[in-house]
Formats: structure tokens, sequence, C-alpha cells
């Protein structure tokens, strides 16, 4: 249940928009339909055909059909979020989500009658800790809390709902709170409609907040990682300047320390009464669905909800900003400068139209005024802009991270002074028409997936109810309507010393806090148990959906151009192409090759110069990028297909003609010292790097690095030939097109000349995993509240008849929500808000596996949770009725999985690099219902259990103990030079 913190771009650029091919304007207008019985909606034109129905009792029901795979994407949302919460409750909308997991009086609980006085009882505790303030009576309440949790837990059937999930085949069972927003999302296979909706209607209409104070935990925990985040204290300071009274800056979505100590079960309970109502709630459905049955079935489950009037968030008008607000975040993260406005929000279309343009011309990552005259032109580390439209208030922000010797405040006079390019309207009009093209281009890749559909619907919902959906599909072509008068006129409008401007400054934060540990005593969680409710809906019939197989003898078509091999699947849908060069050679062959392959963005031809090239693209709708990996590296280009022979004949010239640049290098030596100066201050980057120190040994694929003596001593003219030479190495072409193989090989050949002989790759690094002969501990130390662990240990080389035991011990034990491993750490402990463990496969037949596990967790819970994590990885829990819902859900992930287009290739590739001749999955689905029990304890006892392993530590020596971790194994501090390799 992920928080969402930062900025989403509005996904109905990608999917609300006319078809590409059309000339002429057209009509979007509402008209109403009939079918199956159904009075509906619908906007002539849009794309995604679209049907918006409302209920009797008010409830929206908004579907699109995608025929695509046997799958639909589903949102249930509710226009509720942090916005909506009490202000002496924030974060209460966050954790009501939350607490819509754990079931309700016919699901999740063993004896309703019985577990029901003691939830009423807890409800009342909590009560008085709220209005408790003395700390000594404050934790004798708490302990009253812990001590009948408990006893109701003994009633409890955790994770039930996963369970349910799981059982029908569903895939990415998640929700978010956001300041407007509260949605529920899964991901189901088509034949089980009727079992989903029974499940959710129940979900709705009767949640028990029980098993409370672990799921509080875990939102403890979420705070505390959001404690640790430089980005997400950015996020929040820049919301509370920019917004003095609204709630969008007023009123945090996780909450308030202060609150997240003292919450109310009865407030929770009142805030779900008051907004989860059919008024204001949705249901969005997109992919392979019958509309006229799914009506019927959603008509059937909800028509229990009651109309009630909502009362909405009044927002306040917010004062005009007069004069740059100045803000500092200090945090152990790279330095970064932020500069925000308050735009109109998104219920202005028209200024909507214009600001989605405005950004566009600014950022488009190809042509836009940051991207040629500030990125391009390497002025900076990086830079970007993007908007947040909310209904009320839209923000603008522009973001820049610095460069070696440069300061923010410079940072932000150049980011400034493209505004002001901006307001003088010195940029090229024929932009705005190149904005439309692109933009339609990502209407045809984004209407392909069912979870951008639902999404685009889903927000529509959020913002005007769905009733503004007419100017969505419409809204790019109002884009190309927009003329560059009315931008500069705008940007002068709004575009002034009205800003936040915020610091993200290396430094301690003096002000940090965090969510102390209460005592907690592990709760039962009940594995074996099932409610009469699950098996009800297990019971319920599905149509059985068959698995499709790849034949790769058949659905690939081969050729050749040259002396490479050329792989071919016809794309029968629109008008789209995808053109790869596979090199099977990467930084492992010649640790230049990255190098050179994000050199080559900043280099011009005889012909062109490098703004040219990044504009020509641009205005053909077009893209193309050079990727170096470890092993291979592959060249892309991608879009119209009647932009084929201009864009690769324009990428051809470029790679054959590109010209050395010393003032281009000096300026990418300098960015890219900067950037691996950052990347050793961020955790993340710090905690994978761990993780290759203990799989590999001191000499790991993470830390494969330039010196910076040797990145000192590059020159400009040993790159350039690197790019020259690399079409005379082996490679594949790939193609993925509406054109026939042998026109296409004819298209390529007219561009990219392959020589009668290849030259075979360089010899590449051979990194091999380590044995763990004992327990180790990896010790780095960071400035952080919380502490990350990950546990490492290697194991056998692959083996292809293993595969279907691995997907089902890792379907059981720990890799998703419904497993052991979560069901333990999280549900029944309340140790880690994020945890997970498996036996992760190598990607060629010739490396090893290796185990992985995680926790994070408050540093003072450090101790319990890796003690906690080794009693799972020694001994692992039996529960037939779990194992039996991860084998159903294996078996209907690869019933309903489709692999299409150039995954098919890509597929073949990496079966290619396994061994494999053909499509594995045929092989593991038919072994799946043969697994037992005893051959995963079997298989977890031989790999997993009682082994030495390695502990990759990143905390504060502040908050650990050295001499805690010496009970875990040899301790071994390792340097961040140790970590990188510079």
């Amino acid at each position: 249940m992920n928080l969402i913190t930062k900025a989403i771009s509005s996904l109905l650029v990608a999917c609300a928009i006319s078809n590409i091919a059309g000339a002429q304007q057209k009509k979007y207008e509402w008209k109403e339909g009939t079918s199956g019985g159904y009075t509906y909606k619908y906007i002539t034109n849009d794309p995604m055909k679209a049907r918006f129905y409302t209920l009797k009792n008010g409830l929206t029901v908004i579907l699109s059909v995608n025929k695509k795979d046997p799958r639909i994407q589903t949102l249930i949302g509710t226009r509720a979020g942090s916005n909506n919460d009490p202000h002496d409750h924030t974060g209460l909308a966050h954790y009501l989500e939350h607490l819509l997991f754990k079931g309700t009086q016919r699901f999740g609980s063993l004896d309703w009658s019985r577990e029901k006085p003691y939830l009423d009882e807890i409800e009342g505790l909590y009560d008085t800790y709220n209005h408790t303030n003395d700390v000594t009576a404050r934790k004798a309440v708490y302990h009253q809390i812990d001590s009948v949790s408990g006893l109701a837990a003994k009633y409890a059937i955790a994770n039930e709902y996963d369970k349910l999930m799981a059982g029908m085949g569903s895939q990415g069972t998640n929700a978010h709170t956001w300041v407007e927003e509260t949605i529920y999302q899964e991901d189901i296979p088509s034949n089980v409609v009727d079992k989903f909706l029974a499940v959710q209607a129940e979900r709705f209409k009767d949640p028990v907040f029980r098993l409370f104070h672990t799921e509080l935990e875990a939102v403890y925990e979420e705070k505390n990682r959001g404690l640790d985040n430089d980005a997400r204290k950015s996020y929040e300071l820049m919301l509370s300047s920019l917004f003095p009274t609204h709630n969008y800056g007023q009123q945090s979505t996780i909450g308030t320390i202060e609150h997240l100590k003292n919450p109310s079960l009865k407030a929770i309970r009142d805030f779900y009464n008051a907004y989860y109502v059919p008024d204001n709630m949705a249901i969005v459905m997109a992919g392979d669905l019958d509309p006229d049955q799914v009506i019927r079935q959603v008509e059937k489950n909800f028509s229990y909800m009651q109309p009630k009037p909502v009362n909405e968030y009044k927002s306040p008008v917010e004062k005009p900003i007069t004069a740059p607000i100045v803000k500092e975040v200090f945090g152990p993260d790279a330095e970064n400068v932020m500069i925000a406005f308050r735009m109109p929000g998104a219920l202005d279309v028209k200024s909507n139209v214009l600001l989605s343009v405005v950004s566009e011309v600014m950022n488009n990552g190809k042509a836009g005024l940051l991207d040629l005259n500030i990125n391009k032109q390497q002025k900076v580390l990086r830079s970007s802009a993007g908007v947040m439209p909310w209904k009320d208030y839209s923000v603008f922000s522009l973001s820049g991270t610095a460069k070696q010797g440069q300061t923010l405040e410079e940072v932000k006079d150049l980011l400034l002074g493209q505004l002001e390019i901006l307001k003088k309207g010195e940029f090229d009009e024929t932009m705005v028409r190149a904005i439309v093209n692109n933009a339609k281009l990502s209407e045809l890749q984004g209407l392909e997936s069912n979870n951008t559909r639902a999404n685009a619907l889903m927000d529509g919902f959020i913002k005007h109810r769905g009733k503004n959906w007419a100017t969505d599909v419409s809204f790019v072509d109002d884009m190309g309507k927009v003329t560059k008068q009315q931008i500069v006129d705008f940007a002068n409008k709004y575009f002034a010393n009205n800003y936040v401007l915020l610091y993200k400054r290396k430094g301690e934060d003096k002000n940090i806090q965090k969510v102390e540990k209460p005592a907690i005593t592990p709760v039962e969680v009940n594995r074996e148990a099932q409610s009469a409710f699950l098996k009800e809906i297990n019971e319920m019939p599905a149509a059985k959906i068959q698995p499709l197989w790849l034949d790769f003898n058949k659905d690939i078509q081969k050729g050749k151009l040259g002396a490479a091999d050329v792989l071919y699947v016809q794309n029968k849908d629109n008008s789209l192409f995808r053109l790869y060069y596979r090199f099977e050679m990467g930084s492992w062959n010649n640790k230049l090759l990255p190098l050179a392959a994000q050199y080559l963005q900043f280099l011009g031809t005889d012909k062109y110069t490098t703004e040219q090239i990044s504009k020509e693209f641009y205005n053909i709708a077009c893209n193309f990028n050079v990727s170096a990996g470890t092993d291979v590296t592959t060249i892309s280009i991608s879009g119209l297909q009647e932009n084929f022979d201009k864009a690769v004949s324009l990428f051809e010239h470029l790679l054959a003609n590109c010209q050395p640049n010393e003032q281009a290098l000096a300026a990418f030596k300098g960015r890219l010292t900067k950037s691996r100066s950052d990347s050793k201050l961020n955790k993340g980057n710090i905690l994978k790097g761990l993780a290759s120190y203990a799989m590999y040994g001191s000499k790991n694929p993470f830390n494969n690095q330039l010196s910076q003596a040797e990145l000192d001593g590059i020159t400009a003219q040993q790159l350039v030939d690197i790019l020259h030479s690399l079409p005379q190495y082996q490679h594949s072409v790939i193609y993925y097109g509406p054109q026939t193989l042998d026109a296409a090989i004819a298209a390529v050949q007219k561009e990219h000349t392959v020589p009668a002989a290849l030259k075979p790759v360089p010899a590449a690094i051979k990194f091999d995993k380590i044995d763990q002969g004992s327990n180790q501990v990896l010790f780095t130390d960071y400035d952080m509240v919380q502490s990350e662990v990950n546990w490492v240990r290697n194991t056998d080389t692959y083996k292809a008849e293993n595969t279907a035991l691995v997907d089902m011990f890792n379907g059981y034990f720990g890799g998703n929500m419904g497993s052991i491993v979560f069901q333990t750490i999280r549900e029944s402990k309340a140790l880690a808000y994020s945890t997970y463990a498996y036996y992760a496969s190598p990607d060629r037949k010739d490396a090893r596996y290796s185990v992985v596990a995680y926790v994070g967790s408050q540093a003072d819970k450090m101790n319990e949770a890796i003690n906690g994590m080794n009693e799972l990885l020694n001994d692992m829990p039996r529960s037939d009725k779990q194992f039996e819902t991860a084998r159903q859900s294996l078996k209907q992930d690869i019933e309903t999985e489709r692999i299409t287009q150039d995954g098919i290739i890509f597929n073949y590739l990496a079966a290619k690099k396994l061994g494999l001749d053909n499509d594995y999955r045929k092989t593991v689905y038919s072994q799946i219902d043969g697994i037992t029990f005893d051959n995963v304890k079997q298989f977890h006892e031989q790999n997993i259990a009682k082994k030495p392993y390695t502990y990759c530590i990143l905390a504060s020596e502040k908050k650990v103990s050295v001499d805690d971790l010496k009970k875990y194994g040899n301790v071994k501090k390792v340097t961040l030079e140790e970590i990188f390799g510079y």
C-alpha cells in the first residue's frame, strides 16, 4: 500500500486524444447509449470507448474494453484523501486505506461473535489513550491495548483479503492515498469478475478494523521511512510553503507524528461513513470484459449501498505570493534546488491546457528550453520541469542538481533564466505542433495498457466526477490550438517573483524526529484458518482460460542483413515501429562503452549540431536510445512507420559521423564526477552496492567502475572511435512494426551498412558469485532513522528443471503480501513496513542462484527484525491452505499471461541465454500440480535453512551497536570507496 508522495504525470495526455492520422477536427460530444438493459453515456471519438454508468444509488461505473490480454485492471476509488482528514487527526484517510485490507464480519474472522467484544474494548481503550497525557498512564493504557489485541487476534485470520485475491489470480494488489483520493487496485483474470465483485462488495459493505495496533506500527514504519527520505521532506516543505491555508500544504497525507501517536478508531469510522458512499465512489475496469455483463454484476453486488450527500472539501483562496519564499531542507542525500509556482487547478480547463503546453515547451526530454539550453549544453548536472494537476490548484515546478563546483544559487539562476526566455517568446513556434505529434504517439502506446486506461478514467472521476471527460478526450487537440502569443501571455501572467524556492542541502537535519516504537506482543495470524466466505468465493465457478505458449519457430520470423541475424515480429495493431540493434557486449567487455553511449547525446556531425538532431527527432515524433548494460548493448529507434526512413537515416548519420567535442567531454566528465559523488550519498545505491559486495566479493559488477584517474584520462577521440566502430561488431537486428519481413530488411538495409564479416565482441571480465563459508556482517554507516538489512547467500548453478519448484517456493515463502514472510514480519510482529525473501534465479545458464532477503525497520527494532527473519529462514512454517493458494495463483498467472509484440523476441533471447530453445512456461505449468509442500520444505532445508549468510546492514552508528552486529557474524565496516570502486 504505497503512499503517493511525489508528482505523477497526467495520464490523460497518453490516452484521451484523437486518432493520430486524422486530418480533420473531430467532435467530442456526450451521447447516450443503451445496451443490455442499461443506459450509459459516452464521448464520440473517444479512443478508449469508455462507457459511463451511474447506478440508481449514485455509484459511478466506468468501463473500457481492451481485448489484448485476458485480464482486467480494476480501480475502486473514493474522492477523499488527506484534504478531507479532520484537522486533529491527519493521516486518517491513509490509516483507513490500510484497514480496508483487514476484512469484515464475514472474512478475516474465525468467530465474529467472540472477536467483536474485544474489538469494541480496543476501540474504547484507544479513545482513552487519545485523551491521556501522562506518559506513565499512556504506557499503561497501551499495555492494555496490546493485551486485548492479542486476545482479539486469536479470532482473526490475517491477510485473508490477500488470500482471496491471490486465489483468484489477482496481481498488483495495492492501494494509495493522496490529497484528493484513495484508490484500491487489482489486476484480475477476465474469468473471475463475479468473484472479484463479490469480494469488493463485501469489503466496502462492512469493514472491520481488526489487527489495528500492528497495522498502526506499519504506518509508523512508513512515516519513519519518509523521515529518511530527503526528497519526501522537500516535497512536503514545498507544499506547506506554497499552500499556507489549503490542506494541500497543511495536512500531510501520512499525518503528523503527534496525530500518529494518538489514533482514534471512532474518527476513522466516522470518516469511512462520510466518504465511502456511492455518490463519492467509482468502480473503473479496463480490459477483456463484456460491459453488458459487468454492469449487471456490479449493480447486483453494490446495490446495497445507500445514497448519502457528501460534504466536499471547500478550497480556501490562497493569497498571492508577492516575493520568493525561500526554504531549506537538510539531509545526507545529494543537493538540489526546486522552484515551485502555484497555478490554476485542473478544473480550469483552458489554463490546464496552456500549462501543459508550457511545461512541454520547457522540458519534453528532447527539444524543450531546458533540454536544449541547459541539459544538452551540460550547464547543470540535470534539470527538469513538471506539473501536478490537482482540482483546486496545480503546481508547476522546475528542479535542478548542481554539477561539480557549482552552487545551488547558480542552478536557480539558470532555471529562472529559461523562464525569462519563455516569457520573451524566444522559442520556435513550430514546437507546439511537435508537442502535439509526440502526444498523439503516446496515445497509441498508452491505449495498449489497461493500467493507463483505468488510471486516466479514475483521474477524471477524482477531478470532476467524469463530467469533463469530453475536454479530457479533446485535450491534445486543444493543445494544438494554442498559439505562441497565448503561451507568452500565460507565462508573463503566472511566472514572476511568486514562487517557493527550496534548497535541499547536505547536512544534519536537526529537527528530525521519529515515531517511537511501542511495546508490541506478536499476535496470532492463524495461517490455516479459512472463513466460510473464502470457501464460498473459491467454490464459485469460473470459465477456464487456456494458457497460450510461444512457438519460437512460428512466432518469430528470421532473416539476414549481411552477416547480421534479423529477428522479426509484425505489428498488426497500429502504425508504430521499434527497431533494435543488439550487441552481446557491455561494460564487462569495455568499461568505456557506457560512457561512449552517454556521450553520443552531446555530439553533432559535419551537417547537424546536437541541438538540431534532438529537434529533428522530436519534430518527427521518433526516439532513439543507446543503452549499454553489463553484457548487452542495445540501440533502439522507435516511432511512426511513416517516419521510419527519416529516423533511421538520421540516427545512422549521427552514429557514423559524430565528431569529437572536447568541450562537451570536459563538461561530461565534470558532471559524471559529480554524479558519482552524489551516488555515494544515496542510501538505495549504497545498499545495492553492499549486496553486490556480499554476492561477488570485493571486486564485483557494482564497483566495476573507472578510477578517477582513468576517467580523467579519457579522450574525446577514444569515445567517438568506439561509437564509429560499434556497427562493425557482431550484432542482431530486431524489428517490430507493420512492414513485412522483406520490406523491413530492405528498409533497414538502405541505411544500416553491415560489413561482410562482423568483428567478434571483446572478451568480457568474468564475475563469479562467491561462497558464504560463514556468517559475516557488512556494515556501512549512514545518517538515518531506520536500519535496512539484506541477507545474501549464493547457492547452486542454474537448473531449468528447478524453475517450477523455485516459483512455488517464492510464491509461498516471501515473494508477495500474502506470503509467510510478509505475514509474520509485518502482520504478526509489526517489525517492518517492507520485507521480502526469495530465491533469485540467474539470467544465464552458467550462473548461480542467490537467496535474497530484506527488512527495513526502525533502528531500535533491528535486532528483533533480524531474529524474526532468521527464524523464518531456518524454519519455514507450514500452511497447507496458503500453499494451495500459492499454487493456484501461479497457475492463473501463467494462464492469463500473453507475451506479445517484441516481447516475443526478447523472451526468446532470454531463453537462449539460459540454454533453452522453447517456451519453458509450458514445462513449469505441467509441473505445478505435482509439487507438494514436502518438496518445497526439502528445497528450503537444502538451500536456505541453517546456512551461513552475509548480512548487509545500512544504519547510523549512533543508533546501532557494533556489539549487536557481532552476534550475527564477523563484522566488516565497508567504506564507500570499497562499495563504489572510486
